[in-house]
């Protein structure tokens, strides 16, 4: 006998009250027909159908396949992705309220970060919660395999990955126990703690570096091995300089030109030509590698590249953009070898103004090869003479005339370059870059600063012209869609942190400054030198919005810029190519690519530059948790350069190392965290600590592979 429409209704009204009762959880119609004491087939069968018909009429939300839970009337639902804290709580942008949204960890409903998620926010008490994921971001995790009696477990559960991964006994049979291992989630089952994973490959034992920064890569899915056909590929584009194409080229190969790079740089996209036209008029030739001509659109080199998006630099290896036949033969603009540019030529006066600018493809030949170090050596001593100790062959070399001149005159029109920016507006960061001197197993023996002499901001000025330059006469001369690199004004609040800093080391920084940009390049000047330097100029640049890039120019504020690309280092940088095709197709009058596709880049290009900054940070922090293992009870002095909730950081003045101090460490006081002024204070002793202050520390702990250093206080 079937089910009357009376009946049938009867089920539906039962079904809502079950929901209404439950209103922030999912079931799938066996609960319900169980808790609604339904035992019949024919009963059960149809609150299948009454789910899909409320599901339909937006009254049930299908949270999973098969789960439904209520949506109530009051409720609106945004799709967003996911950001998830250090403190387990989600973050959420929603672009339509232009509004960001905090999620209680309690109701992330297995949501991960990164995933595409669709949420809802309660009218009348807008709490917020997690329906569905709709698309999980990360393909894969890192952890260490956990083997048990006939399963196992990846130990994934750090920072803000805050679950571990099950291995089903068949994903297990050809791995060790105590493996750092590859890993992905296939499924989530409901009621279940864990999604469960499969494992796609070991990287090694934990704590050895090649393994610890393979993890780093994995983590950011950051590929570090090309694919066959992408390094077939590479393989069988041409060598040889094409006369045909020297034809469609102006030809540079008769003028000064040079090269200057880091000492160990394999790959050169950039170098500077000088020819004098008259005593007050240079002719200067900004070549940047010509990647485009190779990089054939679509092909398998080209889509692996805009996938990868940059190189990523880490302490112990370069990961690169191109395959080696590109970016350290072809397109590497070595010493004495004809090869393709594309060329920023401006003409100049001797005060470094532009009079002329030229744009178009060229042919060039280094005349030679300089390190940072050897042209810093030239200008500080005003030599000719390289010593052995600082040159690239590890013999004693003299550079002729023309070269000397070439590098003395490129240098005074660089100096005038800066102070024209400075003056614009340009805010002037030297911060000290840390690096260490690696052993032949690529552990840490000794932290060195890099140092950022003349030579460097030699080759800055003159690739920030060009940048500048191409921007500029794009946005003039061809109003056509274009890259541009922008950069918002500062944080308001985090600049009033700063000067919270900054006062108690005695520096006067006024955030409300008319012009702060002159306060915040006051303020750099002042303290350089100092042993709060590195603290001032970080807490500066946190200070600072982040660089993206996009269609929709807004200008860049730390430089000054009202127009700024990338165009000078497509080697290294997917967007940079992205320029060079634009700005050739524009120069010969071919038709607009979509604004539309290019923002679509350019997002991507902003989303794997994060990754790679995260990465390259991550293996910083790993070498420095390496440098300190054999450091475990000496005392330094330290800067407090953070403070949270579980404890305050300190980065040790002597090698720029950093570690926290936890709390539950801290002895004689319960501290408490003061969110308003980022310190925390004794409730007893009423004990005070804050950014900047300055204290003696222990080191405690040093753990490689969660990448922490533990400090005590020394009393």
């Amino acid at each position: 006998m079937s089910i009357t429409k009376k009946e049938l209704k009867e089920i539906k009204r039962k079904v809502l009250k079950f929901y209404k009762k439950n209103p922030n959880k999912a079931f799938n119609y066996k609960q319900i027909a169980s808790s609604l004491g339904f035992n019949k087939d024919k009963e059960r069968n149809k609150i299948t159908g009454v789910l899909l018909g409320l599901s339909k009429q937006k009254v049930l939300f299908e949270e999973r396949r098969g789960k439904y839970v209520f949506r109530r009337k009051e409720d609106a639902t945004y799709t967003s992705r996911l950001s998830l804290l250090p403190s387990g709580k989600g973050k959420v942008y929603l672009s339509e309220k232009k509004e960001e949204l905090l999620i209680p960890n309690g109701k992330l409903n297995k949501a991960l970060d990164g995933d595409l998620i669709n949420i809802s926010i309660s009218e009348k008490s807008k709490k917020v919660r997690v329906i569905k994921v709709l698309e999980r971001n990360k393909k894969e995790y890192v952890g260490e395999l956990i083997l048990k009696s006939d399963y196992g477990f990846v130990l994934t559960k750090r920072g803000i990955m805050y679950t571990d991964i099950f291995i089903e006994p068949n994903e297990i049979k050809n791995y060790k126990n105590g493996e750092k291992v590859v890993v992905i989630i296939k499924e989530w089952f409901e009621g279940r703690d864990t999604p469960n994973g499969k494992i796609i490959k070991s990287i090694g034992q934990p704590g050895e570096t090649d393994t610890e920064i393979h993890s780093i890569l994995h983590e950011y899915g950051l590929p570090y091995l090309f694919p066959n056909g992408v390094n077939q590929e590479a393989e069988r584009l041409n060598k040889v300089i094409d006369k045909k194409e020297l034809k469609r080229r102006r030809d540079f190969r008769k003028e000064i030109t040079i090269t200057i790079d880091p000492v160990n740089a394999k790959d050169f996209d950039d170098a500077l030509s000088l020819k004098i036209i008259n005593d007050d008029l240079l002719e200067i030739g900004i070549h940047i590698a010509d990647v485009s001509h190779y990089l054939k659109e679509n092909s398998l080199l080209d889509k692996e590249a805009y996938e990868r998006g940059t190189s990523v630099y880490l302490v112990d290896r370069v990961v690169p953009m191109l395959p080696e036949k590109l970016s350290n033969e072809l397109c590497s603009l070595r010493e004495k070898e004809d090869k393709y540019t594309f060329s920023a030529v401006f003409q100049m006066n001797n005060k470094s103004k532009v009079l002329n600018e030229w744009y178009g493809k060229t042919v060039i030949k280094s005349d030679k090869r300089f390190s940072y170090e050897e042209v810093n050596h030239i200008l500080q001593k005003k030599t000719k003479t390289i010593n052995k100790h600082i040159s690239l062959h590890k013999e004693t070399y003299m550079i002729s005339e023309d070269l000397y001149d070439a590098i003395v005159t490129f240098n005074n029109l660089a100096k005038k370059l800066r102070k024209e920016r400075i003056k614009e507006g340009a805010i002037s960061f030297e911060r000290k870059e840390v690096n260490f001197n690696l052993n032949n197993k690529n552990e840490p023996v000794s932290v060195f600063y890099k140092e950022y002499g003349e030579a460097n901001k030699l080759i800055e000025e003159f690739m920030l012209l060009a940048n500048k330059r191409v921007a500029s006469y794009i946005t003039r001369q061809k109003k056509k869609p274009f890259v541009f690199r922008v950069h918002d004004s500062p944080d308001e609040e985090k600049l009033y942190n700063l000067q919270k800093t900054t006062s108690s080391f005695g520096y006067d920084f006024n955030p409300k400054s008319k012009n702060i940009n002159k306060a915040l390049n006051k303020l750099l000047e002042q303290c350089k030198g100092e042993k709060e330097q590195n603290l001032i100029d970080t807490l500066a640049l946190r200070s600072m919005s982040k660089a993206e890039y996009t269609t929709k120019n807004i200008g860049h504020y730390g430089l000054g810029f009202d127009y700024y690309t990338h165009f000078t280092s497509p080697i290294r940088r997917y967007p940079d190519v992205l320029v060079h095709r634009l700005l050739n197709s524009y120069l010969e009058d071919k038709q607009n690519t979509k604004q539309s596709i290019l923002e679509e880049a350019c997002k991507h290009s902003s989303v794997r530059e994060q990754l790679a900054t995260k990465a390259e940070r991550d293996s910083i922090k790993h070498m420095q948790v390496v440098f300190m293992q054999n450091k475990i009870g000496k005392e330094f002095d330290g800067v407090i350069s953070g403070v949270t909730e579980r404890g305050i950081y300190v980065e040790i003045i002597e090698n720029k190392c950093e570690g926290m101090i936890r709390l539950k460490d801290m002895n004689g006081d319960f501290f408490i965290y003061n969110t308003e002024n980022h310190s925390i204070s004794g409730r007893n002793t009423k004990q005070n600590y804050q950014l900047g202050d300055m204290l003696r520390i222990k080191v405690y702990k040093a753990n490689v592979e969660k990448r922490f250093l533990c400090f005590l206080l020394v009393e």
